[in-house]
């Protein structure tokens, strides 16, 4: 898969919904009631992390869920890319760029949503063909006026910017011009997921899936 693929298939799951959950599940088994609560409430695409064990049996169980595109976040290594795909994945997002993980998502057709934190990583995979990337850490590296500032010499390319990202902010994020999506852990709090509240986190979901409307 091409970088320029990559990043149109990328470009369309991000037009889904302003929020892609960013999601830290640690028990497959709530898994599709978790999956189904934030489909319901307007927010398909959901974005797993890699940080549990647990992980790649969630995409499996999510990627089985009628109406949600499931992709695999914390892509660090080529057997993550690998394991991903297997499982389900069908996109990938990674906190940063290099080139073997790069190379390991196009030699496996996982679009890659590639974490950028400064004008020249933007810059060099802009280079390499990806004009949809991700702003990772977010708040950390100046939050909505840093990214204003980085997309002005930079228009080419489209961010998803992460990390710190809320309820509260996201709209600052929102209204730039050069921001599709925000991905944020805030629709799916930790202990909502472990009471099986999905009522609670469908109804954070559909506050989210209005923002910037």
């Amino acid at each position: 898969m091409t970088p320029e693929r990559a990043s149109e298939l990328n470009r369309k799951t991000c037009e889904l919904a302003p929020v892609v959950p960013v999601l830290v599940v640690h028990d497959a088994a709530k898994a599709a009631d978790l999956a189904r609560a934030l489909i319901k409430g307007g927010l398909p695409a959901l974005e797993v992390t890699l940080r549990t064990p647990a992980a790649l049996d969630v995409i499996r169980e999510m990627a089985s869920i009628t109406g949600g595109v499931v992709g695999a976040g914390t892509l660090l290594t080529p057997k993550d890319v690998e394991n991903a795909k297997e499982a389900g994945a069908t996109f990938g997002v990674s906190p940063g760029a290099t080139d073997l993980l790069l190379d390991a998502c196009e030699a496996n057709d996982l679009p890659l949503l590639p974490g950028v934190a400064t004008a020249t990583e933007a810059m060099a995979l802009l280079e390499r063909g990806y004009t949809m990337q991700k702003f990772f850490p977010a708040e950390a590296n100046g939050g909505a006026p840093a990214l204003k500032a980085i997309g002005a010499p930079i228009p080419q390319v489209t961010l998803c910017p992460t990390g710190g990202v809320s309820l509260k902010n996201a709209n600052d994020y929102l209204s730039l011009s050069n921001v599709l999506c925000v991905g944020g852990s805030w629709v799916a709090p930790a202990d909502m997921v472990n009471a099986g509240d999905w009522d609670g986190i469908t109804a954070l979901a559909a506050e989210a899936s209005k923002l910037a409307v």
